[in-house]
């Protein structure tokens, strides 16, 4: 039985934005939240690019940052009129709304209510996560209703890889599909972090097209990626490799606990993948399963679990989660020592 991979949520709000971009109808109000900064960037700059004319921003364009930001200040902020433009744009940055006193609050109701029509103000949250408390119910109702908020969320699958290409081909360079999604996997989905790294292998690969090769010489890999590396060592009974990649990690002053907080997800993984090969699923079901929305992390998955057994992943789930306990609840415990011990007596469970 094939299963259907969930589908993406739609994002209402953020389709929205840009057709208010390519009409020049921008609201009012916008608040700018989730882990894809680099969208988030982007489109502040869509905005500043549609609302003030270039040489003008000194005058028009305003920046707030949230951190003891009273609700006076913006309120006197967005009442500047604009200067040879029709709007001004004010961006706020890290304003903890759901944090004000209820004087603070009532006044940023009232001001919500008020926004001078010339004025278009973005609340943009990049260090501080945006999570409305829905206990204050009049805040909540006058944000939904005077506010759009925009949830710029990783891209899927195919935007990403096309992204990618479209990066690569500014630099002179192409990219396959397949490649990409190594560089996904290797450098993690978010377009924030893949930016610099696709700048450093364009420059490094000589020839037109860029491989596998050209990234593992020059990418910074992310700490997924390296566990997943240190996971396929110890599967493979190599115990040199896994040592050498746990040692650089500990160089790199990862916490231990941290290593092995995904040590022990990426072995949880690789057991559900053993168990579907077992009971005859196959990789959408994964996909569901662990909410990829690429089937490139789930054929390595599949590719790992194929070297071992189910009961060989239910026994070192099962380490990870003692030796989690005791460096959680015991004093004194040299914890990268005992990393190293965990990987030896995996390592010799294979064998």
């Amino acid at each position: 039985m094939a299963y259907q991979t969930t589908k993406p949520r739609e994002n209402k709000a953020f389709q929205k934005l840009k057709e208010d971009l390519s009409a020049g109808t921008a609201g009012s109000v916008y608040i700018f939240y989730g882990e894809e900064a680099y969208l988030r960037e982007y489109y502040l700059g869509e905005l500043r690019k549609k609302l003030i004319p270039q040489g003008f921003e000194e005058f028009n364009y305003h920046r707030l940052e949230g951190k003891d930001l009273t609700v006076q200040a913006l309120s006197e902020m967005a009442e500047a009129m604009p200067m040879m433009t029709e709007r001004t744009l004010l961006q706020v940055s890290d304003f903890d709304i759901f944090k004000l006193g209820e004087d603070q609050r009532e006044r940023l109701i009232s001001f919500l209510e008020d926004v001078p029509s010339y004025c278009c103000v973005v609340f943009s949250y990049d260090t501080l996560d945006y999570k409305p408390n829905k206990t204050m119910k009049k805040l909540c109702a006058a944000l939904a209703e005077h506010a759009r908020a925009v949830e710029f969320r990783q891209a899927e699958s195919s935007d990403l890889t096309a992204w990618i290409a479209r990066r690569f081909r500014a630099l002179g360079k192409e990219i396959d599909r397949q490649t990409a999604e190594y560089l996904i996997f290797l450098c993690g989905p978010l377009m924030t972090g893949l930016v610099p790294e696709i700048a450093k292998i364009g420059a490094y690969a000589r020839g037109k097209t860029v491989t596998e090769k050209d990234i593992d010489a020059v990418a910074d890999p992310v700490l997924s990626a390296e566990v997943f590396k240190l996971s396929d060592a110890v599967l493979a009974g190599n115990y040199d490799e896994a040592a050498r990649i746990l040692g650089d990690l500990l160089k790199m002053q990862t916490e231990p606990i941290l290593i092995l907080g995904m040590l022990g997800a990426q072995l949880r993984r690789i057991y559900t993948a053993r168990l579907s090969l077992d009971s005859g699923k196959d990789k959408y079901w994964l996909m569901s399963l662990w909410g990829y929305k690429s089937d490139y992390p789930v054929r390595l998955l599949l590719s790992a679990a194929k070297k071992t057994t189910a009961a060989w992943c239910a026994r070192a789930v099962k380490e990870c989660q003692v030796l989690d306990r005791r460096m959680k609840s015991e004093k004194g415990v040299d914890s990268a020592g005992e990393l190293k011990l965990l990987l030896v007596r995996l390592g010799a469970q294979k064998r």
